[in-house]
């Protein structure tokens, strides 16, 4: 009845429901029913307008019909195309449209071309005039699939590009909380996919990229660039031959003139690009060569600046060659075929520092070019024919006093010792010999660094002159006793330790350096006189380096551990014997700074061992401390036995090589039998509750929380964490050992944290608890910091600890609605604790979990900042300051709050509160302007003050804060 009712909007209904049924069961649907269905609603097309959106919807959902009949396609198409004027539709029912063209061309394309050019204008003619950008993104798809599946498009080229290039360039801002979550990038990119897809659009594309190029709009000039950039990966002479002199005037004068980074740098693309499309028609043309030309115009622009290294187109002009030269090999030869002589002729013509530095970093950019085409054969290569004037250029700049020369020429040293061939061996025995001269006794630490690092990246591309050559030098000077003052002669030595360190990135080079070092460690070990400790931090931390760049090598790991771990645990284990303890270099050896120095080092070495390995290494390094075994150690004669775990004062330098253990067993893998575990752990426990020393106990807590970690779950794990817990109960509720207790407890929440452990909340519990002791409060509000925080040496992923995603939030969400709790209902005394502990796991938080929880919380921040206690105060404005730039709508609710509290805190006694709090009054001004107007003056005036504070870093913070007010 209704579709055949005389009311257009009856009919209209009646449609609406046929198609909405057709939409929910088109693939049910029969052939001859289609056949009907589509004829039906062809007919309908020329209905009432009002029937017509519900005639597209049957139409749609029709031409989704795999039993679609031969010819139904085109006759549908043919239909809208003659009977609906798109353009007048609805957005939703244009987009109708385009999904019904969309779905015939992705099944039934060799119908559709059988219209040959008709079907493109009948396009044009839907798409001509289309402004929502959610029908352009489907429309811009059909004339990309148009192009690049082969659709005739006759003479309608340039009306198929005038009808998609007269949105170029894009100009479209979405409006704010758009929910079709559309972007100007997508239909830039979009619209960008259908200029650059075929060669047809060059002649009309390429005018207009100029023109806009030339426009005042720099959007205009970045999207016409990049354009060209895509249009020049499919473009040949042919089609760029007209345009070149335009473009190339078009480019210059950009780089020449403009002061917008994004846009000197797409230029360049695109001069790279240009010079590739006509790199690439050359090989396959036997037409004029385009390319000589269009480089020859390049360099007579550009070539002459270069001869004015303080003119301000020196950089632009040298910039414009190097990107024509990267384009491809021939390009690279053709440029520097001119200009190489050039800068090398220039550089022997100044004499002014400055000016060599900039010509030699003009050169060290084509000198890099050269790395992008590998080895070249001699003939072909201006660099190989100019290799001994380049050489000399280097070396002199090596030897300049001015520092800022000698980094370039660092730099490009390391470019040459790239370049396969390039150096002979006389050239790389002067370049060893200039790293060692930078890198022991230049001044200035920068090109003494910067040579060490040269070292290292050359290094295993020449191992065999490094180890060679360089390497005996610098055992040499290490060894050398010198007549010079204690500073001068340390200063040497450690710059030894560091090159040694830094020419280790090679197997063969770690295994001429490790020895040398070590031999220095001994050396310092026997020595008397008071600076050892520095001076094995310093041969620890060289070996530490060493140690790191080995891991991803499985030989030079294996080497290092092998030879470096026994040799590190005898010194020690000599150190730590009962004659030794008394002289001076023994105790050295024992400081908490050297043993916390040698941690790393042994973890280094570790971690990155395979299973087989560690599980060999493991099986001597256990006994040692369990048994006292000292069979696999070097010079292995001691005068007693070594009991770590023993009992007496005698024994108490034994103890603190704990840590040593520690690095070891909580590196290793964790697929690694540890041999008698469980005795180890409980040794680890007794003397982690009983040792008077903080260090030793401190360390063995760390290792059986590393343990505890790692070890599998059940009843074994359950045994030893009940006997920990039985362990600390007593101590942590009276007696001399209270603070040992509280040491474990710490370290053994953080290991079953991590690892999501039942008992984890119960420990936590324990914490929360003690956070009302008004002896143990203070140091267990900081433990949360340490529940929270990375741990440099135990308990973090690299030494692979159990550490499950989101511990922190979890951690959070447990526990911090028992810390607000406990605050309200703690005593005055103690409260501080409360917030001290909230502030470390605020502090430790993820930002964007932080923002969604900071309307329950900020009232207890706020509080937290009248708190008396500085590391309260620090933490609190250091979780503050984020909220404000990230979260300004809630934190404008308390500005009154916030203001008077960042000025009070402006006068604080404590340098670091008096910078953190001028931090958060510069971000006050992140929150919005109508907010902010009530404050300014009172703000200012309240600022003057720590303009004049005695520290620089406050005055300098007050200045930015004052300033943005």
């Amino acid at each position: 009845f209704s579709l055949e009712n005389t009311d257009p909007r009856m009919r209209g209904r009646g449609i609406q429901l046929l198609s909405q049924v057709l939409l929910q069961c088109y693939s049910l649907l029969q052939e001859k029913e289609v056949l009907h269905l589509v004829l039906f609603y062809e007919s309908r097309l020329q209905d009432n307008h009002l029937v017509i959106p519900s005639v597209l919807q049957g139409l749609r959902a029709l031409s989704m019909c795999e039993v679609l009949s031969p010819g139904l396609a085109v006759s549908v198409l043919k239909a809208i195309f003659q009977e609906v004027h798109v353009q007048s539709l609805l957005q939703l029912d244009r987009h109708t449209v385009y999904s019904i063209i969309t779905n015939f061309m992705s099944t039934r394309e060799e119908e559709l071309k059988g219209l040959g050019a008709n079907f493109t204008f009948g396009f044009i003619q839907v798409m001509d005039g289309e402004k929502d950008p959610r029908n352009l993104l489907v429309a811009f798809q059909i004339v990309h699939d148009l192009i690049a599946k082969d659709y005739a498009l006759g003479p309608f080229v340039e009306e198929l590009f005038e009808v998609t290039s007269c949105y170029f360039p894009v100009d479209f801002t979405p409006p704010p909380n758009d929910p079709h979550g559309i972007q100007r990038e997508d239909l830039i990119l979009s619209l960008r996919a259908v200029l650059a897809s075929t060669t047809q659009f060059a002649e009309f594309l390429l005018p207009l990229l100029i023109e806009k190029l030339d426009s005042e709009l720099q959007s205009a000039k970045l999207d016409s660039l990049q354009t060209l950039t895509a249009c020049c990966a499919f473009y040949g002479q042919k089609e760029l031959q007209e345009f070149l002199p335009s473009l190339w005037s078009s480019l210059r004068r950009e780089v020449f003139q403009t002061a917008s980074e994004k846009i000197e740098t797409e230029c360049l693309a695109a001069l790279r690009a240009l010079s590739a499309c006509l790199s690439r028609s050359v090989l396959s043309s036997d037409s004029e060569d385009l390319l000589d030309s269009f480089l020859s115009s390049i360099l007579q622009d550009c070539r002459h600046h270069l001869c004015e290294p303080d003119m301000k187109l020196v950089w632009p002009s040298a910039k414009l060659l190097q990107a024509a030269a990267g384009a491809s090999l021939r390009t690279y030869h053709h440029i520097t075929r001119s200009v190489l002589p050039l800068l090398l002729e220039q550089y022997t013509k100044h004499t002014q520092s400055s000016q060599r530095r900039t010509i030699l970093e003009m050169l060290l950019g084509f000198l890099e070019l050269q790395q992008k085409w590998g080895h070249v054969e001699e003939d072909e290569s201006t660099l190989l024919s100019h290799q001994a004037p380049v050489c000399s250029v280097v070396f002199s700049a090596l030897l300049d006093p001015s520092v800022q020369l000698q980094l370039v020429g660092i730099k490009a040293l390391i470019v040459l010792g790239s370049l396969q061939g390039f150096l002979s061996s006389s050239d790389l025995e002067l370049v060893v010999d200039h790293l060692i001269r930078l890198a022991l006794h230049e001044e200035d630490s920068q090109s003494s660094e910067a040579a060490m690092e040269a070292a290292g990246s050359l290094a295993p591309t020449y191992p065999k002159v490094f180890s060679g050559r360089m390497v005996p030098r610098l055992a040499e000077e290490l060894q050398s006793e010198r007549e010079e003052s204690y500073h001068s002669h340390h200063s040497l030595q450690q710059r030894c330790l560091q090159s040694l360190a830094a020419v280790s990135t090679h197997t063969s080079i770690v295994k001429e350096t490790v020895p040398v070092l070590l031999q220095h460690l001994q050396r310092v070990q026997k020595g008397t006189e008071a600076r050892n400790t520095q001076d094995v931090i310093s041969v620890c931390q060289s070996l530490h380096r060493v140690a790191l760049q080995c891991q991803q090598d499985a030989e030079g790991c294996w080497y290092f551990h092998q030879t470096v771990v026994p040799c590190l645990l005898a010194m020690a284990v000599q150190a730590a014997m009962p004659e030794s303890t008394h002289t001076l270099p023994g105790k050295a050896l024992l400081e908490e700074e050297v043993l916390a120095a040698m941690i790393p080092v042994i973890s280094a070495a570790t971690t990155h061992l395979s299973p087989e390995l560690a599980a060999q290494s493991v099986s001597h390094v256990v006994p040692l401390f369990l048994d006292g075994d000292v069979s696999f150690l070097p010079q292995n004669s001691f005068p007693c036995s070594f009991q770590p775990f023993g009992d007496g004062e005698c024994l108490e330098a034994q103890s603190r090589l704990v840590a040593l253990l520690m690095a070891f067993v909580c590196s290793l893998p964790r697929d690694v039998a540890i041999p008698q575990q469980e005795q180890l752990l409980r040794e680890l426990l007794a003397l982690s509750c009983s040792c008077n020393c903080p260090f030793t106990a401190t360390t063995a807590a760390k290792c059986f929380a590393g343990l505890v970690n790692k070890h599998p779950a059940g009843q074994q794990l359950d045994e030893i964490l009940q006997l920990a817990v039985n362990r600390m109960e007593p101590s942590l509720a009276e007696g001399p050992r209270r603070t040992q207790a509280l040491t474990l407890l710490l370290w053994v929440t953080k290991a079953l944290v991590l690892r999501y452990h039942p008992l984890s909340s119960c420990l936590t519990d324990k914490l929360l608890g003690l956070l009302g002791d008004t002896e143990l409060g203070p140091a267990t509000a900081d433990g949360f910091s340490l529940l929270m925080a990375e741990s440099p040496d135990v308990l973090h992923k690299s030494c692979h600890a159990d550490v499950r995603i989101m511990f922190r939030q979890r951690f959070f969400t447990d526990n911090v609605p028992k810390l607000v709790q406990g605050f309200h209902g703690a005593g005055p005394d103690v409260k501080a604790n409360y917030l001290k502990g909230l502030s470390h796991v605020l502090n430790h938080l993820p930002k964007p979990v932080l923002v969604t929880e900071l309307p329950t919380l900020l009232s207890l921040l706020l509080e937290a900042l009248s708190c008396s206690d500085r590391v309260v105060q620090l933490s609190t404005l250091s979780c503050l300051h984020p909220l404000l730039l990230e979260a300004p709508q809630i934190m404008s609710l308390h500005v009154d709050t916030l203001v008077t509290k960042f000025l009070n805190l402006t006068s604080s006694p404590t340098m670091a509160v008096r910078i953190a709090a001028l931090r958060c009054a510069h971000a006050l001004t992140s929150l919005p302007t109508t907010v902010l107007l009530p404050y300014k003056g009172r703000v200012i005036r309240a600022l003057a003050k720590p303009l004049d504070d005695k520290k620089r870093l406050v005055r300098k913070e007050a200045v930015a804060a004052r300033g943005e007010w």
